[in-house]
């Protein structure tokens, strides 16, 4: 009984391990859905191709809001530097929106998506 446990234990242990790590790809989609990041980033594309700045910059607060959740789940999964792409990618919107930029807000949004679909991959 010992000898299996002493094989058991740290073969479970990596297991444990390896599907934490390949977890990402799952781990970034909620069922939920208040942190649809694909569709608020269509609605923000939408707000600025309308010019509704501050409704834009109200969804690009709830961008925020739920990129910080979805950081809580896949930050054992995902490389840092994904996430940190990501995060500069929000802040620079952020920026363009504030400046009312239409060509830098979008070419940060097409960023931001483009960093969604490669995350956990």
């Amino acid at each position: 009984m010992r000898k299996f446990l002493v094989i058991s234990i740290p073969i479970c242990t990596i297991v444990i391990f390896i599907l934490i790590m390949q977890s990402g790809i799952f781990l970034k989609y909620s069922s939920v859905g208040d942190d649809n990041i694909p569709k608020m980033i269509e609605k923000i594309m939408e707000n600025i191709s309308e010019e509704h700045w501050e409704e834009a910059n109200k969804n690009t607060a709830d961008l925020k809001e739920a990129w910080s959740k979805i950081v809580f789940r896949i930050q054992f999964s995902t490389e840092r530097n994904e996430i940190n792409d990501f995060s500069v990618s929000i802040a620079r919107l952020e920026g363009a929106i504030l400046a009312r930029d239409k060509s830098s807000a979008f070419m940060e949004l097409k960023e931001a998506l483009q960093h969604w679909m490669y995350l956990g991959k």
